[in-house]
């Protein structure tokens, strides 16, 4: 009796302990076995969360919320992941929930793949997301205004909406019916191409003319194509002009020897130099056009004969 005793607490003990791991494994507690380090995270509410929910990365388990805390007009979530779990530091933490009725949990990103790994007792940046409360208090809000919209359309509000309209159209069937011909008509002579619109759309001349312009068009496309890339190349005048360095070479060895001569004109050296910059050149210039100007003057106050005379004297005859 006394064996019999001794094994069935035996197994009771056992049985005891097996389902003691399985509560806490089921509520989180057999993580604190598990190796792994922590992190943190400050968010304005925590909507519902409570220790032991999960810790996810892409739909992923990686960890449980270990305890949550009030700190500063804060909830502080602290959380223990796995010891394999790599988490950056720009990662953000996040309380999502599993449907509308679902389990909340903590979603943390991957952040960014330069960014170094996040080390025990890191604070991580927080993505607050809405109240679920709140969004079913606004969709009842938006339930009731639409309610309320459709009860204010009575039948009299319809009839007082309609009534002005339905007036017009009685008041004006005969021309609206007679527009509605018109339109029948008009239809009609389209659909068996007369006219100027039926033409345009049923008439192969304005088709054949549109192709032989747009073939004339690519044509011109071609050929201007095939000037630019005997440009590019080199070849023709103008190829030759833009693409021959000898070409640019002389204009540039003129462009220097131009700028020598008028550097050498503006010192005075040279004819056209000492024509351009020398003063008493000048002054004898002016001179002689006076002595002329003189001499038609006394020619005009004299004859004819006086003026051959004042010639042959001065030839010697």
């Amino acid at each position: 009796m006394k064996n019999s005793l001794e094994t069935r607490l035996g197994i009771f003990a056992v049985l005891v302990v097996i389902a003691a791991v399985l509560i806490m494994e089921t509520l989180g507690g057999a993580d604190f076995f598990h190796r792994g380090y922590h992190l943190s995270a400050l968010f304005n509410t925590v909507q519902e969360l409570k220790a032991g929910d999960s810790v996810k990365m892409a739909g992923v388990e990686v960890g449980r919320v270990e305890k949550i805390a009030l700190e500063n007009d804060k909830v502080r979530v602290t959380m223990k992941l796995a010891s394999g779990t790599v988490v950056k530091t720009d990662s953000q933490a996040a309380i999502r929930f599993t449907g509308l009725m679902g389990q909340n949990f903590v979603s943390i990103d991957f952040g960014s793949p330069g960014a170094p790994k996040a080390v025990d007792g890191a604070v991580l940046a927080t993505v607050e997301q809405p109240d679920l409360n709140t969004i079913m208090a606004k969709l009842n809000d938006a339930a009731t205004g639409v309610q309320n919209l459709t009860k204010s359309f009575t039948g009299d509000t319809i009839n007082n909406l309609l009534g002005p309209l339905t007036d017009l159209i009685r008041q004006n069937s005969d021309h609206l019916g007679a527009s509605i011909s018109n339109i029948e008509a008009i239809s009609g002579q389209i659909a068996s191409g007369r006219g100027t619109v039926g033409k345009l759309i049923y008439s192969d001349a304005l088709y054949n003319s549109a192709l032989v312009t747009v073939t004339n068009l690519q044509d011109t496309v071609t050929a201007a194509r095939q000037v630019v890339n005997g440009v590019s190349e080199g070849r023709g005048t103008i190829g030759k002009l833009v693409t021959d360095e000898t070409l640019y070479t002389s204009t540039t060895a003129s462009m220097t020897n131009l700028n020598q001569i008028l550097q050498k004109i503006n010192q005075g050296q040279g004819t056209v130099g000492k024509l351009v910059n020398d003063q008493e050149f000048y002054k004898n210039a002016k001179l002689a056009l006076q002595k002329v100007d003189k001499a038609a003057d006394s020619l005009e106050d004299q004859g004819p004969l006086s003026v051959l005379g004042i010639v042959a004297s001065n030839l010697g005859l």
